[in-house]
């Protein structure tokens, strides 16, 4: 038997600090810029994708192990910020798309590419962050949940439809600021938000999804006969919200009839001048997130998880 020749043992050191940083994020080994021939949408995305709706930062458990525990790829070592902390940096942001679809992100979800996410060296995961596009006064809300960019100068690779909503093409300089979770849970992160509020579908416009609040559990009033008597407590999956109801109902019609057996879970709630399409109540996270999953794929939709206490 003969001994490894020495730029062999490299050349498999190599390999296994590539495979490691693929694990941590799909934007690890990526050529600098995306390229127009390798990536990008499938050859039918979801239509409008600028009225895809930012990530709704909610309150989510963050372990300390895990995809937050201390990592080192390529030569370089990382250390998550701890669940609490706050961050503000400029740099450059990256995207990432089709070879990565279907994926999964270093905290084990699936990579949606037409989902508002992001990966990010050292944020706690999940986390959300606020992204500026300064060039042109875009900003978009993200949900970060994938390990990355590891290439240097970078310091978030968004997925596709956030790099499309920020007019990021390739290669740009943003600003990053996490939404702590003392800022949802006090409601300042909408300080924004209230200055250029959401824009929301009318009932005669294909149905789509706007970025809604979390809702207490008196202020919602079911409106519709197949709808639980009540706003119960626990997780619902927020399809969409109108401001007229046919539009809701609209919705709500079609989920039922896309989704076997979601609906009598479907129900249609007024608030704040909002006609919201919801389904629920769940009593685990986890099993609304597989509801939001079916929804997301029977009706190329963006929905969102919330609770009511």
């Amino acid at each position: 038997m003969t001994t490894p020749h020495r730029p062999r043992r490299r050349s498999r050191g190599l390999l296994a600090a590539l495979a490691l940083a693929l694990m941590f994020g799909g934007c690890a080994t990526r050529a600098p810029g995306p390229s127009p021939a390798t990536d990008g949408p499938e050859a039918r995305p979801p239509p409008d994708l600028m009225r895809i709706p930012d990530a709704l930062p909610v309150l989510e458990p963050i372990r300390a192990g895990g995809p937050n525990k201390p990592y080192a790829v390529l030569g370089e070592s990382y250390t998550p910020l701890p669940a609490d902390a706050a961050l503000s940096q400029s740099g450059l942001a990256s995207w990432y798309g089709r070879p990565f679809h279907g994926r999964r992100t270093a905290s084990g979800e699936v990579f949606n590419m037409y989902a508002m996410s992001a990966a990010h060296r050292t944020l706690p995961l999940p986390s959300f962050a606020r992204v500026t596009n300064p060039a042109n006064g875009s900003t978009v809300i993200v949900r970060v949940n994938d390990r990355g960019p590891f290439i240097k100068g970078r310091i978030i690779d968004l997925s596709y439809t956030a790099a499309v909503k920020l007019g990021v093409t390739g290669l740009a300089a943003v600003q990053v600021e996490r939404i702590t979770p003392e800022q949802i849970r006090n409601g300042s992160w909408l300080r924004d938000e209230r200055r250029d509020p959401p824009r929301v579908i009318d009932g005669d416009e294909p149905p789509a999804p706007a970025v809604v609040l979390p809702l207490p559990l008196d202020a919602a009033t079911p409106e519709s006969s197949t709808a639980p008597t009540a706003a119960g407590r626990g997780y619902w999956v927020q399809l969409g919200a109108y401001r007229h109801r046919s539009g809701a109902e609209q919705l709500q019609r079609q989920a039922a009839e896309a989704i076997e057996g979601l609906g009598p879970l479907l129900a249609v709630f007024a608030e704040r001048a909002l006609h919201r399409v919801q389904a629920g109540p769940y009593a685990q996270r986890d099993d609304a997130q597989r509801t939001a999953d079916l929804v997301r794929q029977a009706l190329r939709l963006a929905p969102v998880v919330i609770e009511r206490r």
